[in-house]
């Protein structure tokens, strides 16, 4: 019993230290120092919003969108379902989208990155000069009907009649250019297709008057079909044309 006294007392003694020596909360703004200027929570959240996009963002501004979807094409065209494996895809797609990008990448890093970093310019004039390179090669490889199609879409009369298609925000230029781009991807993909799809009709009509109903023809045309792409140089002539499809 004196033992339970005894802790109670111990608590008691605890609480009441406790209740005396109170730390004050602070309520503030935190400010975190950001290239020689202050910034405060919130602008660090939307920061690190964009950051955590910035993979999402990059590939709808870049050549990946193209890049990816026709060798998916081919892929599918040729009758392979596990070779080459997508990771192998996406590489090649990266580093055939870094090869592209590479002189926009170059201009950011002369016009924006390094003033920024020499604390020659804002932020907010930071994200201006970032901006208009990507903005100039969105906009070559933008058709005029997906840009008008926004530009009507959004309802606001200045954009309308803007004949500086530079001004334009990234808003009306970054869907018009997916629109354009995914236009493009399906259109060269219906072309690879169509030599192997010839390839696959010549097997089948053989297989057939020969009586070979029930043998698959798609398993006999895959080997002509790799024989054609490997004796046309396949890979290198379809990232040559990938990349000269692009409006430098």
């Amino acid at each position: 019993m004196k033992k339970k006294n005894n802790i109670s007392k111990i608590l008691l003694s605890i609480l009441f230290f406790i209740s005396i020596h109170k730390i004050n909360a602070f309520g503030g703004v935190i400010n975190m120092d950001i290239n020689g200027n202050s910034v405060e929570t919130l602008e660090i959240i939307m920061l690190l919003t964009v950051m955590s996009l910035l993979p999402s963002i990059l590939i709808m501004m870049t050549s990946f969108t193209r890049i990816i979807i026709v060798l998916s094409f081919v892929k599918n065209a040729l009758g392979l379902q596990q070779t080459p494996p997508n990771q192998v895809m996406i590489g090649i797609a990266l580093f055939l989208t870094l090869f592209i990008m590479s002189p926009v990448i170059e201009e950011i890093n002369v016009d924006a990155y390094q003033p920024y970093k020499n604390e020659e310019i804002t932020q907010q004039e930071f994200f201006t000069k970032a901006s208009e390179p990507i903005k100039v090669f969105m906009l070559k490889q933008t058709g005029n009907s997906e840009l008008k199609m926004f530009m009507d879409m959004s309802r606001d009369e200045e954009l309308k009649s803007t004949e500086n298609l530079q001004e334009l925000p990234l808003t009306i230029i970054i869907p018009s250019f997916v629109t354009s781009e995914l236009r493009r991807a399906f259109v060269i993909g219906f072309l690879l297709f169509i030599p192997f799809l010839i390839i696959d009709m010549i097997v089948s009509s053989i297989l057939m008057s020969m009586g070979m109903i029930m043998l698959p023809p798609v398993m006999i045309s895959l080997p002509f079909k790799l024989l054609l792409f490997v004796l046309v140089d396949g890979w290198a002539l379809l990232f040559k044309t990938l990349i000269t499809t692009f409006n430098f």
